[in-house]
């Protein structure tokens, strides 16, 4: 039988959200998230999804869009899963075939995508004209035994607080934007707007504001960890980050721990995280609070006009 591709329906996304876990269940996706994420996101990004669909069942999935931060108008991105029973039949190449023509018409002239650390995975996208980029590692820790003993006392005049407690975001925003500007990647990112950014952060629906950690200095926020959740037990660190001129005074960690207690306290299990494979600094955090590498993929890059 011959999957039939079709852009998702809203009945769909359980069926979708279960693929999608099973393949790479560090990452979390949530059917909150990808119902939100559909309608709910910057309008830029132009977010959709493809699925192979067998009638009784999905088999396949790609998420494309166009990336809403990056400096270029013209940049995508195509994620593709497809159930192991159904790799090599024929579903991966109809559905990223399909995925860059929707991009394309777009205007796409780029296209990024997330691939396994998988020789197989890898051997697809290079024979489709992809080339590999960086490498992302994602990390687990066991919260229920974890060794979170209390953070030292935070430095003088700094204060810790739950971004629950802001009267208004924009503080985390300035800090989110000045700490990501020298984050690693490839796709060269422009500041998002305070609009956007509060569209695709703030109100995203698996952002939990009571673990999401701050540290504060005279009303300013200097460091933060962001903590997403899936309404169960699992718990994932969306990005932690330190503005640049209060670097090297272990604010990371220190915002880091305490959302970590606070995700136990709150009865998660599962602690997630993901970190581009040259953070060594925070890759070093991570490391010594106990988190282990269970999965990997790499960033992978096509032209379309090639």
């Amino acid at each position: 039988m011959t999957p039939t591709l079709r852009p998702l329906r809203p009945d769909d996304v359980p069926a979708v959200v279960d693929l999608l876990d099973a393949a790479a269940p560090y990452q979390m996706i949530t059917v909150g998230w990808l119902r939100w994420h559909l309608t709910g996101a910057p309008a830029a990004e132009r977010f959709g999804v493809l699925v192979a669909d067998l009638g009784d069942r999905i088999v396949g999935a790609a998420l494309t869009g166009l990336l809403h931060e990056s400096a270029e108008p013209d940049q995508a991105f195509a994620n593709l899963t497809v159930h192991p029973d159904w790799r090599r039949r024929g579903a991966g190449t109809a559905l990223l075939a399909a995925a860059e023509g929707r991009l394309a018409g777009l205007g796409a002239r780029t296209v990024y995508a997330k691939v396994a650390d998988d020789p197989a995975c890898g051997a697809f996208a290079e024979r489709r004209g992809y080339r590999r980029g960086r490498r992302t590692d994602y990390l687990a820790l066991d919260l229920v035994d974890a060794d979170l003993a209390a953070p030292p006392a935070p430095p003088a005049g700094v204060r810790l607080l739950a971004a629950a407690e802001l009267a208004d975001p924009h503080p985390l925003y300035q800090a989110d934007l000045d700490a990501s500007r020298d984050e690693p990647g490839e796709a060269v990112m422009a500041d998002i707007s305070y609009p956007d950014w509060v569209a695709a952060y703030w109100d995203r629906p698996d952002l939990d504001r009571g673990l999401t950690t701050l540290a504060t200095m005279d009303g300013e926020v200097v460091a933060f960890s962001i903590a997403l959740t899936d309404g169960r037990d699992r718990y994932r660190s969306g990005m932690t980050g330190t503005r640049r001129a209060h670097r090297g005074r272990g604010l990371a960690r220190l915002v880091k721990i305490e959302s970590l207690r606070r995700a136990r306290a709150a009865g998660h299990r599962r602690a997630l995280t993901a970190n581009d494979a040259g953070n060594t600094a925070m890759l070093a955090v991570n490391r010594r609070l106990g988190y282990r590498i269970v999965g990997a993929d790499w960033r992978y890059r096509r032209d379309l006009t090639r």
